[in-house]
């Protein structure tokens, strides 16, 4: 073998050997950095949508008696001097009367139903919910007159008005304005809130019961007064027309405060019933 072979057969050998060596190097820093592979096996992270902004809910509902219910911003009563009333809609959508169960708008919640007594319907606006949930009505009524009435108009005795006997500074009549109050317990039919519906619908709340008893009390005292206060007038009356002077019977003037009793009584007694039924109410919940 000659050196040219030796010198050749070296070369060959010790060319696999640099390379090796020149990966296991540290790299160098003028060596541009080589980015890893993405690595394919991780799971990939869904993007979410953007939540959907919901659109502001109606301010009002409006029920039919059919059962649908519709819901707008603006509601009108409309009460045109020829025609039948009706419910107007966003300025839109018209519905009788005849055809609602209930509605809002800006003063409150009414319900269409039959009055105890009357077959004609009324609309109510409800004043307070719960197991007794209150209704009321207010309505102009015609009075005739200190003497137009010879036993009262409404409650108020002698043809009085707000509770005066005969008259009250009214001697040619006029309107007055008169809220009357309703009630239903759990959604039952509409019933006059007086003593004696009350009496039955509360009796199963002892705080309530004694509470009404407070009003029974309160309505003997209001009999006196009428029985003692009438009795006081019938004898001034005879005794002015019937004797010898022309002065008038001091027993005229008795009267008078004797009979404003009742009338002042109605107040504490009204006060007392709302009592009760706020109490009912206060209790189940």
């Amino acid at each position: 073998m000659n050196v040219r072979s030796l010198l050749l057969a070296t070369a060959l050998l010790s060319a696999p050997l640099a390379a090796t060596r020149a990966q296991d190097a540290p790299r160098q820093l003028n060596t541009p950095p080589v980015a890893p592979p993405p690595d394919t096996t991780a799971p990939q992270r869904a993007v979410q949508p953007a939540p959907a902004v919901a659109p502001p809910a109606s301010r009002y509902r409006i029920g039919l008696k059919s059962g649908e219910v519709y819901a707008a911003d603006d509601v009108e009563v409309r009460q045109p001097v020829l025609g039948r009333s009706y419910l107007l809609l966003n300025g839109q959508q018209r519905f009788e009367l005849d055809q609602i169960k209930f509605y809002q708008d800006e003063t409150g919640h009414y319900v269409r139903t039959r009055l105890p007594g009357s077959r004609r319907e009324a609309t109510l606006r409800r004043d307070r919910l719960g197991r007794i949930s209150t209704y009321s009505i207010t309505t102009q009524q015609f009075q005739p007159g200190a003497f137009g009435g010879p036993f009262g108009y409404g409650r108020y005795p002698y043809g009085g008005f707000g509770g005066f006997p005969y008259g009250g500074g009214y001697p040619y009549g006029g309107y007055r304005t008169v809220r009357q109050e309703y009630f239903s317990k759990d959604g039952g039919p509409i019933e006059e809130m007086n003593f004696r519906s009350l009496s039955v619908a509360l009796s199963d709340n002892p705080g309530s019961a004694e509470t009404l008893r407070d009003v029974a009390r309160l309505r003997r005292y209001s009999t006196a007064g009428y029985v003692v206060g009438g009795g006081l007038m019938a004898a001034g009356l005879l005794s002015t027309f019937s004797g010898q002077t022309q002065s008038v019977s001091p027993l005229l003037f008795i009267s008078v405060p004797v009979l404003l009793v009742p009338s002042i009584l109605s107040g504490s007694q009204h006060r007392k019933l709302k009592q009760a039924v706020a109490l009912y109410n206060r209790t189940a919940e």
